[in-house]
């Protein structure tokens, strides 16, 4: 367990606060992760620039990996290097997020659309082999209607605390209707220190916290309306602009689960719920001590049960 408040006698109520806007000392795997380097490039879905990230061979088996609500591809830039030795692979950041353009509308299947506009881009079937799909969070639902509604595009998935959605869901009211801007802070560090996490949770390795923060940060200069400084890089109308619609689906893949024990999305029964909407279900994995944001507090347990879910869905 990772739990920054019992860890560390300076934690000050916020993630990041403590580092006063230094990067916090980085484990040794993490830092040759990230020293990875992704090909960074972007396509076009219907109007909008969507971010990809690529490492590995073209030619070798295809994986996908797909962040959460108001995250960004680099969510997984210190978790895919770890396969890219014998998988190519890829992750996107959705339209309205990270450095992709924002719509006038968002919904499930156009980024059902931008994921599968990402395999061909990123050549993930070019082993003649479809790509496996992982999803944490909220990119589980694009990839549920990817399972349901295109299962030619894909040839498994993988779920990653990816709660099934619900009719009545949605975000807390003050997300919902939206604002005009994100917040405006003057220095890095003053941005660093409003990070969190929704659902909000204290564990994890402070050096993923601050490299999620960072990568979803940039500097913007003063307008008419709002002031110069750093700010999040995502529509901050993007759940006022969302179209819900019917999230309900039926896998028609070959698909694996993997949750976090400690999971504020998974209380008891939500796990079967889950279940029950996957026929081809392979394998279940609970991750002990970890909660919602698995790539946080056990990074490394979640690579092992990637690498070990994989083959159980060939």
């Amino acid at each position: 367990m990772n739990d920054v408040a019992s860890l560390d006698p300076n934690y000050d109520g916020t993630l990041l606060g403590r580092f006063d806007g230094e990067v916090p000392p980085r484990a040794a795997w993490f830092a040759e992760a990230i020293a990875h380097e992704p090909e960074r490039s972007t396509f076009e879905v219907e109007g909008a620039a969507i971010e990809l990230l690529t490492w590995g061979e073209r030619g070798k088996p295809g994986l996908l990996f797909l962040h959460g609500n108001a995250a960004h591809a680099d969510w997984w830039s210190f978790i895919a290097p770890q396969f890219a030795d014998t998988h190519r692979c890829a992750a996107i950041s959705w339209s309205g997020m990270g450095r992709s353009g924002w719509r006038a509308a968002y919904n499930i299947p156009i980024f059902a659309r931008e994921a599968i506009a990402a395999i061909e881009v990123a050549g993930l079937a070019a082993s003649g082999m479809l790509p496996v799909v992982v999803a944490h969070s909220f990119g589980g639902f694009p990839t549920l209607r990817l399972a349901s509604h295109h299962p030619e595009a894909i040839s498994g998935a993988i779920l990653v605390d990816s709660a099934p959605p619900r009719a009545e869901g949605g975000p807390p009211p003050r997300l919902a209707q939206g604002r005009a801007h994100n917040p405006r802070y003057p220095s890095i560090e003053s941005a660093l220190r409003r990070f969190r996490f929704l659902p909000e949770q204290d564990e994890g390795l402070p050096e993923i916290i601050d490299w999620m923060a960072r990568c979803a940060l940039h500097e913007v200069p003063e307008t008419d309306d709002a002031p110069g400084g750093w700010t999040w890089r995502f529509d901050p109308q993007f759940w006022a602009k969302f179209e819900r619609g019917d999230f309900s689906a039926v896998t028609k893949v070959p698909t694996g689960i993997v949750i976090g024990e400690k999971s504020a999305l998974f209380p008891p029964g939500r796990l079967e719920d889950l279940q029950a909407l996957i026929p081809d279900l392979r394998f279940t994995t609970v991750i002990e001590d970890a909660y919602h944001h698995v790539l946080v507090d056990h990074p490394l347990e979640l690579v092992a049960a990637i690498r070990e879910g994989l083959p159980k869905l060939a």
